[in-house]
């Protein structure tokens, strides 16, 4: 739970204020595509750019997202298994899997740091009519995957802590969800964008 958790407490507005200005630039791009579409059919001139510029949404999108989803424990979690040991069995496979997502997300933000560093160094651009400088998107690619790293290495880090002083709160912090977690998610009122964005 975000409210009982000292680090997800203390990360979550940042990554959900991130999470939101990626989605907002999503719709954005999905405005720009719908005007593509309408010009393209009645003037038969084309704007340029709307699907270049859509993947590139995605991508940083994605990246910013998976900071949110893991602060929500919301990353697919195969439950059968986990569901039939016990308590102290739970929280070893809640660390293992803390760790793998750190290691996965250190991987992926070194990864990136490398091709961007390759489009700086050959000035690479986009093979496109826009020939967008590729290390633009990259950059806020990156650094969604950087927040990602540094989140995913505190939190298992944290449930490594937990592991040693408190299975129960490393279960209760990092585990599944409850089905009454669920239920209060699901019945909770949701906030508009611009109400997240205020917090």
């Amino acid at each position: 739970m975000i409210s009982e958790n000292p680090l997800t407490r203390a990360v979550n507005p940042l990554a959900r204020f991130l999470a939101l200005i990626a989605g907002y630039m999503l719709l954005g791009v999905a405005l720009f595509v719908t005007a593509e579409i309408l010009v393209r059919r009645f003037f038969n001139i084309s704007l340029q750019g709307g699907d270049e510029l859509g993947g590139y949404m995605l991508a940083i999108l994605a990246a910013f997202g998976f900071s949110h989803a893991l602060i929500e424990r919301a990353h697919t979690r195969v439950e059968i298994l986990i569901e039939r040991v016990g308590p102290r069995m739970q929280a070893m496979l809640n660390v293992f899997s803390a760790w793998c997502i750190a290691l996965m997300a250190a991987f992926m933000a070194w990864r990136a740091w490398t091709t961007l560093m390759e489009s700086v160094e050959y000035r690479s651009l986009s093979g496109t009519p826009l020939m967008t400088p590729l290390w633009q998107p990259q950059s806020l690619w990156f650094a969604g995957l950087l927040l990602f790293a540094g989140i995913s290495l505190a939190v298992a880090v944290h449930a490594t802590l937990l592991m040693l002083r408190d299975r129960r709160r490393l279960n209760r912090f990092y585990g599944i969800k409850t089905l009454e977690e669920v239920i209060e998610e699901e019945t909770a009122t949701p906030e508009t964008g611009m109400e997240a964005l205020g917090k």
